[in-house]
């Protein structure tokens, strides 16, 4: 993937849907908004669109220094503190992470894995760490089917096979050990004392316990029958039978010794000894293959980012094992060919200029991407060809802005024959670094599956890679066979860390959201809502949403854009309204404006950010 450097960053500040007669609604406002693949189009004047909103509010912090986003209060309250204290950007990611860990189990935890896409501002460099889970060495293409073949349900959902080797706590400690504050150090005497004042708040919340936000105790209800299979982790969501009341105290002092022995030995307090053996012995014991070797043998690992100039802004992302930063630079590639002022967001016209672009990138997505390291030469040139503007504007042209084009009739063109579960963290300090990172163990609760006195909650991401090609996995994705699994290999994520410069070099937006396949075009949506539409922060966040896969061959959208499903119907498509009491994704975004930098959480979900 191309590496541009951060300091070649770019131009320009960031800042109800009606139905008719469709095309003749649609071809009006393309004359109006001068809408069409056409090279320096003239731009509409600028305006402030009428958005519609969520039923609240985002959660706002406006701080002239350091911000916070996270899906967790303790979490975000805790990094601001660190930061208060002398710690920079990447301190404050330790500790926001280990809280969320233990305080929104259903989300991250450290029997899962994340990446971390940062802005070192001392050095005008930003990077990317790779702390993905990895499939243990004993993985084999077919180890999720029956002996006919057949796809054997749910083993790739729940249960330790589920699991692949957890990266997260090497991801943090690798965070702390070549990018902690000096400060931090010369203040607790050693680089191992700074690394445990980081994950001391980990321990107390664990250890005393934290309020049980409703996200959990909805998903413990959905999943009891599969917890209460194993007596280890019915032990910890289950007390006595029953479900965690919201608002009620829930304690984990197992996951608190786990805590414990790694802030005295940093990542091999997790990866090696008591911890490891433990971790490896009862999940062996209900049929998992994870060894001490897994453990042992697992590392971070340094990527490339992958970037995209939009409206002269530039946007850079994380790539492969990401499919989040490729999809995103095409899907953006693609928009830049349209003019997007002139149209109301969320309007049917704007709606299916979404849907047409994202059908196409998915349909990449799907077919091409996988482990970078398993990939060959020939399959890597393929997949960099779609972070062209080039390859982006012939895929475009074949948009129809009347009528939807059916997913069956998009194929990859660059192929051969060849949940809202998740968190993310962002943060900016007063030194100027941005950090954006998004943690998962797959899907709520992961695999429901406790390792014994570890009280470590293992991840199901095996379910990330294709289980059987041609079958979907937990979120409708139908991927190659380029993502089978195989040992010590990646599985694709959605997860989609994203940093906004502007034209004058300095970060402009850090942001990143969970929802699995939705994560993609949820920064999408959030990017365009600051570069396209001028909005603010808050209204940015609180637009509501779409979404578009390939497969399925249909436009989720948010219950407040009901009214655009008979237009976004007539012109081909087909439309699923959510609920009202559902959202797409659970967005955390910090962004600078004339006023400070602003740190907002979604008002989907119930974090709150912080600032000073």
């Amino acid at each position: 993937m191309a590496h541009a450097d951060a300091h070649d960053t770019p131009t320009e500040n960031p800042a109800e849907a009606a139905e008719g007669n469709v095309v003749l609604a649609f071809v009006a406002a393309l004359c109006v908004a001068g809408v069409g693949l056409l090279a320096g189009a003239p731009r509409a004047a600028d305006a402030q669109p009428k958005v519609a909103q969520t039923d609240q509010a985002a959660p706002l912090a406006l701080g002239s220094k350091i911000a916070v986003a996270s899906a967790a209060p303790e979490a975000s309250s805790e990094a601001l503190k660190v930061l208060q204290e002398g710690g920079n950007a990447f301190d404050a990611m330790v500790t926001a992470s280990f809280v969320v860990s233990v305080v929104r189990p259903h989300s991250t935890g450290l029997g899962g894995g994340g990446f971390v896409l940062y802005y070192e501002a001392e050095n005008n460099d930003a990077g990317c760490l790779d702390g993905r889970e990895a499939a243990p060495a004993a993985a084999t293409p077919d180890m999720f089917l029956t002996a006919s073949g057949d796809l054997n349900p749910g083993a790739s959902k729940r249960g330790p096979l589920a699991a692949g080797t957890p990266g997260l706590v090497a991801l943090l400690w690798r965070l702390h050990s070549h990018h902690g504050s000096e400060a931090l150090v010369r203040k607790y005497g050693s680089k191992l004392a700074a690394w445990r004042r980081l994950v001391e708040p980990a321990i107390r919340y664990a250890r005393e316990g934290f309020s049980v936000p409703a996200e959990l105790s909805r998903s413990v209800e959905s999943h009891k029958a599969t917890l209460s299979e194993y007596p280890s982790s019915a032990g910890v969501f289950l007390t006595g039978g029953r479900v965690p009341a919201t608002n009620s105290i829930l304690k984990q002092p197992a996951l608190a010794n786990t805590l414990e022995a790694i802030a005295s030995g940093g990542a091999k307090g997790f990866y090696e000894g008591w911890v490891a053996e433990e971790l490896v012995r009862t999940s062996r014991e209900a049929g998992g293959v994870m060894t001490l070797r897994d453990l042992e043998e697992y590392e971070v690992k340094t990527r490339d980012y992958v970037d995209a100039s939009y409206r002269g802004q530039r946007v850079i992302s994380f790539p492969l094992p990401s499919s989040g930063g490729t999809t995103l630079v095409e899907m953006l590639h693609m928009l830049e060919g349209y003019e997007l002022k002139g149209l109301t967001p969320g309007s049917p016209q704007h709606t299916h200029l979404l849907a047409e672009v994202m059908r196409r990138a998915y349909a990449d997505r799907n077919a091409l991407m996988a482990d970078p390291d398993t990939l060959s030469s020939e399959q890597l040139a393929k997949i960099k060809e779609l972070l062209t503007p080039e390859y982006a504007r012939r895929i475009a042209s074949g948009i129809d802005l009347n009528r939807a084009t059916p997913s069956s009739l998009i194929k990859s063109e660059a192929a051969t024959s060849e949940s809202d579960h998740t968190t993310h963290i962002s943060i900016v300090d007063a030194a100027g670094n941005a950090l954006a990172s998004t943690q998962t163990i797959n899907t709520g609760l992961g695999s429901c599956f406790v390792a014994g006195k570890t009280g470590v909650l293992l991840n199901n991401e095996m379910d990330d890679f294709t289980a059987k090609v041609g079958e979907p996995n937990a979120y409708g994705a139908i991927q190659s066979a380029r993502n089978l699994p195989a040992p010590r290999k990646r599985p694709l994520s959605s997860m989609s860390p994203t940093i906004v410069f502007d034209s004058n070099r300095q970060v402009q937006a850090v942001l990143g959201t969970p929802g699995g396949t939705k994560i993609i075009t949820t920064v999408l949506q959030l990017t365009s809502n600051l570069v396209d539409f001028k909005m603010s922060p808050g209204d940015a966040m609180a637009a509501p949403r779409m979404h578009h896969q390939h497969l399925p061959d249909e436009i989720l959208l948010e219950a407040p854009l009901k009214s655009t499903s008979a237009a976004l119907s007539a012109m081909g498509h087909r439309v699923k309204v959510l609920g009202p009491d559902k959202g797409l994704c659970n967005a955390q975004i910090v962004v600078k404006t004339a006023q400070g930098w602003v740190a907002v959480s979604d008002p989907r979900g119930s974090g709150r950010p912080a600032a000073e």
